[in-house]
């Protein structure tokens, strides 16, 4: 269907580590910010967030974990790949929130590839939805230094109060984190529209419980959301405005991994 032509712009290279291997998208020049698509796949909406992270003078870098690179977001796609990686995929931890997922390990690596390449300070990464809480995991390899949790939708709760509060973390992984933070002065983001029972209230508490006033939170209403096929949930994507609240968290966004990563 020729899909890939959303990503004309792009150069391609596959990455491993680890046994892994996963096609990665690099654009741009600057600091590095590793940009980890939503379900279904890596859709021109993530595409264009990339797109303006290499206009504010950075490199981006877009692994692509399943889904068709650069086929459009639709209600049918989506579902069909989200069956998929439920049901097939084990280097994602789905339902439990006590550890990161296996595939964190080799997101790591790339960092620090990514870093040396491009240089900065650091290297940004941003998750949404399903790889959302991704990105604070990578936290505890020193390469990492603006990690953006956009609407972090793991684990899925399965309708049990106690999975809502959980992060996809392992107590050693947040205090590690939470030593770098204290220790180099660091901060993550987290995005979210308060309705979106697929990021639950307590989710975000916990945030604000183990790294405090280092957690900068980005809620909003659902009016701030442009009209998809889903109700508000891809901040960065599919329900962003190009005004009022939801661009300004873009914009955020993009202000955050300049001034980390050296690019500002």
């Amino acid at each position: 269907m020729g899909y890939e032509t959303a990503l004309a712009a792009y150069s391609k290279f596959d990455f491993t580590d680890g046994g892994r291997t996963y096609p990665v998208y690099r654009r741009g020049s600057g600091p590095a910010v590793i940009i980890m698509h939503e379900m279904p796949g890596l859709h021109p909406l993530v595409v264009r967030f990339a797109d303006r992270v290499v206009e504010a003078g950075m490199t981006a870098l877009c692994p692509s974990f399943f889904g068709t690179p650069g086929k459009p977001a639709g209600r049918a796609y989506a579902l069909t790949t989200a069956l998929g990686v439920l049901c097939m995929r084990r280097e994602f931890f789905v339902w439990r929130g006590d550890r990161s997922s296996p595939v964190v390990d080799w997101l790591r690596a790339l960092s620090r590839h990514a870093h040396a390449d491009c240089g900065g300070k650091g290297v940004g990464a941003v998750g949404m939805c399903f790889t959302g809480n991704f990105a604070l995991a990578m936290m505890t390899d020193p390469s990492v230094v603006a990690p953006v949790l956009s609407q972090p939708s793991l684990p899925i709760t399965r309708n049990k109060a106690s999975r809502e509060a959980e992060i996809g973390m392992s107590p050693n992984e947040i205090a590690c984190v939470r030593d770098r933070m204290k220790a180099e002065d660091l901060t993550v983001m987290g995005l979210r529209f308060k309705s979106d029972v697929l990021v639950p209230d307590a989710r975000f508490e916990t945030y604000r419980r183990e790294f405090g006033d280092r957690f900068e939170a980005i809620e909003l209403e659902d009016e701030d959301a442009k009209p998809a096929f889903i109700p508000p949930h891809s901040v960065l994507t599919l329900h962003l405005k190009e005004e009022g609240p939801s661009k300004a968290a873009e914009q955020r966004v993009l202000q955050f991994f300049r001034e980390r990563t050296g690019a500002a």
